[in-house]
């Protein structure tokens, strides 16, 4: 089995017509669980996350010509995979017709829907104290807490400060262990 091509390498087969469509497939292959993870914590839901990751590779096909490559291939598809989550969470507030509590409620309600939600699990609180943090606040916890990225990487996804992403991390866990403790 060959090793598989790195980044930069991919992104020149990409650009070359004859093996643009393999390459985008290895990109596809390299980075999809991840980033479906990285939504799913985001939008809940699995079919929400699988809508989300599609919609983000549709953006990919069409603008990675246009990746200038100031950053790393994974950070630039992190922030349209981040923007992308947010996106479709702003529509679903806006087609809400409930009053703002309901819609608060939402994915909270998603979760517990799971058929493996058990409330007493420690795994399934900190699911729920996740839901309730705003959305920023939200993306910048599981970037860090899950998928370990470094701040500095973390600033180029969400285009935010450093000192900006880790004190809304530091609210964030704040928050997290107040519901945690307390519910």
């Amino acid at each position: 089995m060959s090793p598989q091509p790195d980044d930069k390498e991919l992104l020149l087969q990409f650009k070359n017509e004859s093996t643009r469509e393999a390459a985008y497939t290895q990109i596809i292959k390299k980075y999809q669980e991840k980033l479906y993870w990285h939504i799913r914590r985001l939008v809940v839901g699995h079919d929400d996350a699988n809508d989300v990751l599609q919609n983000m590779f549709i953006k990919v096909w069409k603008n990675l010509d246009n990746f200038r490559e100031d950053s790393q291939l994974y950070t630039w598809l992190y922030r349209i995979a981040t923007n992308e989550s947010l996106s479709f969470i702003d529509q679903v507030k806006r087609k809400a017709t409930t009053s703002m509590s309901d819609n608060e409620d939402y994915y909270s309600n998603k979760l517990k829907a799971d058929k493996d939600f058990d409330s007493k699990k420690l795994e399934w609180k900190l699911q729920l104290a996740i839901q309730e943090l705003p959305e920023k606040q939200k993306a910048v916890f599981n970037l860090r807490y899950f998928d370990e990225m470094p701040y500095e990487e973390m600033s180029k996804v969400l285009e935010t400060s450093e000192g900006a992403l880790k004190a809304s991390y530091h609210h964030a866990v704040k928050k997290i262990e107040d519901y945690i403790l307390n519910r």
